[in-house]
């Protein structure tokens, strides 16, 4: 097949890209604004893997025919569109997952295509059900300082259902919930990153909030594992389907397990306030993608904590 990943440089495309390569031709389209060719280097001699520096908000180039778009092109950390950011990505943001997704979605009818478009576990907000079904319609505010991201994400997803009811294109939606692992962003500031990288230099391990909040990670091979099966399985046309990990475990205990892991001398402090919108409890319903993927998170949080320790202790050496 021939299968186009769009955000293929990033954190979970450049994977997903890796993974298809086994078996696929791969067109990985990334403008690098926050993708990083260092994610796909190890790619670029493989005759089956060809990557395009491209805007997806603007109409592709010519390419041969393809049988799959994945849509992973989008900023996704929160720092991305803080006002406070030194890279604001806001209204990339926006466009990526509303005028991007217009896009991919004409060139995947065009083509007769598959087309999986990387929605996320923000389209529930702060949600008041837990754990997440996909039935769940969230509690989501669309003019809080989140909103660039959750209304653009929930607005891809209304473009994909109108593709799917009026012209019958071949759609399904991943709801990702938090991923980690190697090839993270540190300027994105995420949890994980923060915790790792203050306790590999023992500064002070700093959480928002009371650190009661849950989350629940899901280290990134699983991640990519749902995400293929979702495509290619027969019966996920129109779907809509949870993919992450539900064992749930509080910040604060990220950051013991951390601490611990890295041998770390860091104090955890409690010195910045809980961001606006931030949810209290984030962890899905996997019923769906259990009976309909047969697929769940198989790879031990120790395991996986320990290979993005020594990913990001090898950054620092």
């Amino acid at each position: 097949m021939n299968i186009i990943v769009a955000g293929g440089a990033g954190f979970i495309g450049s994977f997903l890209c890796d993974k298809l390569l086994t078996q696929h031709k791969v067109f990985c389209i990334d403008n690098l604004v926050t993708g990083s060719q260092k994610n796909i280097s190890h790619l670029l001699e493989n005759d089956n893997f060809t990557f395009i520096n491209h805007d997806i908000t603007k109409p592709l180039a010519d390419l041969p025919s393809v049988d799959a778009v994945f849509h992973l092109a989008s900023p996704a950390s929160p720092n991305h569109y803080s006002r406070l950011s030194y890279h604001n990505l806001a209204m990339e943001t926006m466009m990526a997952n509303t005028l991007g997704t217009l896009e991919l979605l004409k060139f995947t009818q065009k083509n007769k295509a598959r087309f999986l478009f990387a929605s996320t576990s923000e389209t529930y907000g702060n949600p008041k059900e837990h754990p997440q079904k996909e039935t769940y319609n969230g509690n989501v505010s669309a003019i809080g300082p989140r909103s660039v991201y959750d209304e653009a994400k929930r607005f891809g997803e209304t473009l994909s259902f109108h593709f799917w009811r009026k012209e019958k294109t071949n759609i399904r939606i991943a709801r990702i919930f938090n991923t980690y692992g190697p090839r993270m962003l540190s300027e994105d500031k995420r949890m994980i990153i923060n915790f790792i990288n203050q306790s590999l230099v023992n500064a002070p391990i700093t959480i928002y909030g009371d650190g009661k909040q849950t989350r629940s990670l899901c280290y990134v091979h699983d991640l990519v594992e749902g995400l293929e099966k979702l495509m290619f399985q027969p019966n996920t046309s129109g779907e809509v389907v949870n993919l992450g990990s539900d064992e749930e475990h509080t910040v604060l205990e990220y950051a013991e397990m951390i601490k611990k892991l890295t041998n770390s001398k860091s104090e955890i402090i409690f010195s910045e306030p809980l961001p606006t919108d931030d949810p209290e409890r984030r962890k899905p319903d996997l019923s769906k993608a259990k009976t309909l993927l047969s697929w769940q998170p198989i790879i031990n949080l120790e395991h996986g904590l320990k290979k993005t320790i020594d990913y990001f202790s090898d950054l620092k050496t």
